[in-house]
């Protein structure tokens, strides 16, 4: 486990772009997998997760060129055209591949396994079994975990309520259905979920209908993606946007960032929250909305977040309890029970972490409550628990501390954003 330390700044003042979207890197190859011709990907996120999915689709006999650190070519095999590898597929740490990956191989010809590490392992992975089995494949897992034992067949089309709002969820029946013969298959959202997915299936060809509170999709007979562009990472930009925020005197820009209001929650609740970010330059980049950011300084008030601001801003809510550290007044999270299923039980991370840091919060069964005090915070350390999430958190909580913060397993950030580290550092003027 290695350490680094992330001492207090004075100002963070720059231009970055950060790396493509992880979500939609992950998508564009296992769908560049299921084409029938060449998918060329240009701005692809590499990191420790996109690259197992790389693996993962190679091993199932998919050709994958690699042009500088951004850019694939993909020949895809086909719809039905994976080959099971006769060895277990590692997906790593990705929760993403693992679940999109039983999605898709329930309907190819033939048996497979799909693995992971020890904090895949302990993820719930039930929850994306039981709707394939409802489409009529066998799909086993290890005590609701992995390793998930697969044998796919052909599939029938269901309509599927979600118990849990699951964006990775949806994708997996979206897939399956993609691969069912016969009809349409729908899935109901209890809230709206990031919907790459179903971007992704448009682009390529496939049949999608979007309604308020579900999705339906149809059988397809091929699908072909060409080109496609991916968006910068709103996720890898997010620990910018806050500390740029919490830090007097910043101004940031974050050029080509993906906008997808399905993913932005953090805006909209810094917004609440008395926070300066701009957006200009609003375009389309791979069919996604995208454009540039400038943020400032700000002094914040608090707020809570609740109902759908949980799902559209997921990965953003350990940050949301930072910035609530230094807003006025006190800020509650409800309805994030999730978290818990995350890479480590999130809340108790965040709620530990930022506590040791001098954070006053406290935890809830489904959230915390936080007092804020607009001063900067001690400082400290903190663990990442092998989190990505946690230990971004903990950088962004040491630039704006007074005595600066050292991160235990802060390689975790190589999950996501493997140069998060020299980009925070290219920003830095004490």
């Amino acid at each position: 486990m290695s350490s680094t330390t992330v001492e207090p700044v004075a100002r963070l003042v720059g231009h970055i772009a950060v790396p493509g979207d992880k979500s939609i890197s992950h998508r564009a190859v296992l769908l560049g997998a299921l084409c029938e011709d060449e998918t060329r990907i240009a701005g692809f996120g590499r990191s420790e997760d996109t690259e197992a999915t790389i693996a993962a689709v190679r091993a199932l006999g998919v050709d994958v060129y690699e042009f500088d650190i951004d850019t694939l070519r993909v020949f895809g095999v086909g719809l039905r055209g994976l080959r099971s590898p006769g060895e277990p597929i590692d997906c790593g740490n990705a929760g993403t591949l693992m679940r999109l990956l039983t999605g898709i191989l329930a309907g190819q010809d033939g048996s497979f396994e799909l693995v992971g590490d020890a904090s895949l392992s302990a993820r719930p992975m039930e929850r994306v079994a039981e709707p394939l089995r409802r489409m009529g494949a066998t799909v086993e897992t290890t005590d609701g975990h992995a390793p998930i034992r697969i044998r796919g067949t052909t599939l029938s089309p269901i309509d599927y309520e979600l118990p849990v709002a699951s964006a990775q969820v949806k994708s997996a029946v979206l897939l399956a259905g993609v691969l069912a013969q016969g009809g349409e298959t729908t899935v109901v959202e209890p809230v709206p979920t990031r919907d790459h997915t179903e971007r992704l299936l448009e682009l390529a060809g496939a049949h999608v209908v979007r309604r308020p509170g579900s999705v339906s999709v149809w059988p397809a007979e091929r699908l072909s993606l060409g080109e496609l562009e991916v968006p910068g990472d709103f996720s890898s930009a997010a620990p910018f946007i806050v500390a740029a925020t919490l830090v007097a005197g910043s101004e940031l820009h974050v050029h080509g960032v993906s906008l997808n209001p399905r993913r932005t929650g953090l805006l909209d609740v810094l917004e609440r929250m008395g926070g300066r970010v701009t957006v200009y330059n609003r375009r389309r980049i791979g069919g996604e909305p995208a454009g540039d950011l400038e943020v400032h300084h700000a002094s914040l008030v608090a707020a809570d977040v609740g109902g759908d601001g949980v799902a559209t801003s997921i990965d953003e809510l350990p940050l949301f309890a930072l910035a609530a550290a230094n807003a006025h007044g006190d800020s509650m999270l409800r309805g994030a029970a999730e978290l818990r299923a995350k890479e480590t039980d999130r809340l108790d991370a965040v709620v530990q972490g930022l506590r040791s840091l001098g954070a006053h919060i406290r935890e809830t069964p489904d959230g915390f409550r936080v007092r804020g005090v607009p001063t900067r915070l001690r400082g400290g350390a903190m663990e990442s628990r092998g989190d990505h999430r946690i230990a971004m958190l903990a950088a962004v909580a040491g630039l704006a501390s007074r005595e600066g913060v050292r991160i235990d397993g802060s390689e975790a950030v190589s999950v996501s954003f493997p140069g998060f580290f020299e980009l925070l550092e290219q920003l830095q003027e004490a």
